[in-house]
């Protein structure tokens, strides 16, 4: 018996993107093609509904290997990165140490300390790395940039009596004082500036595998940056450092090795991997422009980009916090993919509870599964060639290299940080963005789209919250509070500093607000006529309204409007939802107003009940002139409307 043999080459013929388009646009049945299915991004350029070979062929991106200058594919030949956990040593070192080893036995191979400077000296470095083998891991340290010389000095002291090749070591001093201006509003000078950085590169010459001057672009991303807001940012920061330290007379190579980018992961999946790959890239390209007199081989190494990716705090939410796992888990799958470095996931209650030794446990245990099960570090850049990926590396490319170069000719990242005017990028950007959940253009699952019905949280909420772990007291500085930093210097706020912001706390508010109110608000879904319509909207309704925490009755149908009212009043309703058909509204919604009224009438001192339309009908203007104020639909601002109604109902 002859064997056939498929050839998909030869025996399919090649289909045109013309041809294509025209079968979608015939399928669209008069739609408009580019409204439809274009998708114009955040970010600022407009994703297609599909992607070919064709549209890649020209791309830069797709000829590089792994590990090759400009690095887009990854600085590495295999995607090994570190899993990190950070520690609070701010008082206590043995109890850090402590949490330190244990949490080095159940799979953590970067560890990061927060000091605090009056604590600084020799023994508490010592008493806190006892038994922590240096060799083996990455040892990551953030204190006082005026301190942080001072820590260098000590950790070659330490190591060296430790018998260890100090050289061979790596990890990371967090110095960014630029930083400080963001989210301190600390008032630095330039020669202030460059003074520490240079100062603390010397200081640690004899540890060439520590990173001691940082990027901390994740402070962007909490303060809900898109992704090439905050690429564009973080170059230009970058930037900023190397030409402080170049033109003090560090060399180019030194300067650039010197450079760590702490980065944020948002919850836009393909865009985040896209977004890495594109940073490498550009800063690549940044490094290249400080190679005079030549190119050496020294440079093109330390054009390495060094990113530690820390997943999201801006989306993390206090009611249904189990969802918060889902979130932080596809945002390490997106460092993962795009061959970052290091991944810190944040814990799962940070907004609302100093993080858990179960939730930190879990953190650490979602890297795990992505290497241990999902083996992701098996494979360098899986993502390249895809069409979709590849493209999108190219548009966030173009479009955070188009925002560093008004940034450069703005004066760069420092005069721009000094005037506010970072600041108020973010601030607006962070305007939208709350608009859009408010909108639920942006969702939030369990807060402003399909929340828990019966769900209460304010009992969890513990005062200190976002303290940086689970030994901590400690906290990030909210808005425009003073910090101490213990080094004796003026911390007072002198600049705008960032926002400090999560999506989903307007809508908590509300929420909350229920929960601490004396009666919990009662919607009933008075559902009636068309079996489908009725359904449905009762069922957006149901969830629209369960947004602000209200106890939502939903019902089969009536068959009468007055049968609803009836219903309606005996469960004491607080609102009452009309759920039907478009078609439908011009006689059942007069019909029903026209009884509220009545009886509004009779009893003028009692409270009444809201009447709600589910929908935006043809009638509404007909509607609104008989009275009729409350439509609730898929265009409405969600987040005002509930507010206007807790407004109403929680007096």
């Amino acid at each position: 018996m002859a064997e056939n043999k498929l050839n998909l080459l030869q025996d399919f013929a090649p289909v045109s993107t013309e041809t294509w388009k025209a079968k979608i646009v015939a399928d669209l049945k008069g739609a408009d093609f580019e409204k439809k299915l274009v998708w114009r991004t955040p970010e600022g350029f407009n994703v297609q509904p599909f992607y070919r070979l064709e549209d890649v062929k020209k791309l830069r991106t797709t000829v590089s290997a792994p590990g090759q200058f400009p690095y887009v594919r990854g600085t590495r030949t295999n995607n090994e990165w570190a899993i990190r956990q950070n520690i609070c040593a701010c008082d206590n070192a043995r109890k850090a140490n402590k949490l330190a080893l244990e949490v080095l036995n159940k799979g953590i191979t970067s560890l990061g300390f927060c000091l605090k400077a009056d604590k600084l000296n020799y023994r508490f470095i010592k008493n806190l790395l006892q038994d922590i083998d240096a060799r083996a891991i990455s040892i990551n340290f953030t204190v006082c940039a005026c301190h942080a010389p001072e820590l260098a000095r000590i950790l070659v002291r330490y190591y060296g009596r430790q018998g260890w090749d100090i050289r061979s070591l790596y990890g990371s001093i967090n110095v960014d004082p630029i930083k400080n201006m963001l989210v301190k509003g600390k008032d630095l000078s330039r020669e202030k500036v460059t003074e520490r950085l240079v100062e603390v590169v010397k200081a640690a010459k004899s540890l060439p595998g520590y990173r001691v001057v940082g990027v901390n672009s994740v402070v962007l991303n909490n303060a809900g940056a898109y992704c090439t807001q905050e690429l564009a940012y973080a170059l230009a920061w970058g930037a900023e450092y190397m030409t402080m330290l170049t033109e003090a007379g560090v060399p180019n190579y030194q300067a650039a090795r010197n450079i760590r980018f702490n980065m944020g992961v948002g919850g836009n999946y393909f865009m985040e991997i896209a977004k890495f790959r594109a940073a490498r890239l550009l800063w690549a390209k940044i490094v290249e422009a400080y190679k005079a007199p030549v190119f050496t081989a020294a440079l093109k190494e330390a054009a390495k980009m060094n990113v530690s990716a820390e997943t999201s705090k801006f989306n993390m939410t206090v009611f249904d916090a189990y969802v918060n796992l889902l979130r932080s888990q596809t945002e390490a799958m997106s460092a993962a993919i795009a061959g970052v470095d290091e991944i810190t996931v944040t814990p799962f209650d940070v907004a609302y509870e100093r993080p858990t030794d179960f939730s930190e446990r879990i953190a650490r245990n979602q890297q795990l599964l992505l290497k241990e099960e999902a083996h992701f570090d098996k494979v360098v850049d899986p993502a390249a060639g895809s069409y979709y990926i590849e493209t999108l590396t190219n548009n966030i490319a173009a479009e955070a290299w188009k925002q560093f170069l008004a940034i450069q000719e703005q004066g760069g990242m420092f005069e721009m940080v000094k005037e506010g005017k970072v600041q108020d990028a973010v601030a607006a950007n962070l305007k939208t963005r709350l608009s859009d959940v408010a909108k639920r253009k942006e969702i939030l699952l369990g807060s402003n789209q399909f929340p828990n019905f019966t769900e209460v949280a304010g009992k969890k909420i513990k005062a200190d919250a976002g303290a940086c772990s689970s030994i901590c007291n400690c906290k990030e500085p909210k808005k425009k509070e003073a910090a101490s930093c213990g080094c004796g210097e003026a911390c007072e706020p002198a600049l705008k500093t960032l926002p400090v912001a999560r999506a989903a706390e307007e809508f908590e508010e509300l929420r909350l607000a229920t929960e601490g109110s004396k009666h919990q608000p009662v919607a009933f879904m008075l559902t009636i006529g068309n079996l489908a319509m009725r359904l449905a909207r009762s069922q957006f309704s149901c969830n629209f309204l369960a947004c602000a925490g209200y106890k939502v009755i939903d019902n089969n149908g009536f068959k009468t409007v007055r049968d609803g009212i009836k219903a309606a009043k005996k469960a004491k309703a607080d609102i009452i939802v009309l759920c039907s058909s478009d078609d439908e509204y011009a006689t059942y919604a007069p019909e029903a107003w026209k009884i509220l009224s009545k009886e509004a009438a009779k009893t003028p001192d009692k409270k009444h009940p809201l009447f709600v339309v589910a929908g935006a009908p043809a009638c509404m203007e007909d509607l609104q002139k008989l009275g009729i104020e409350n439509f609730i639909h898929v265009r409405v601002n969600v987040l005002e409307t509930l507010k206007s109604f807790n407004n109403q109902l929680l007096k």
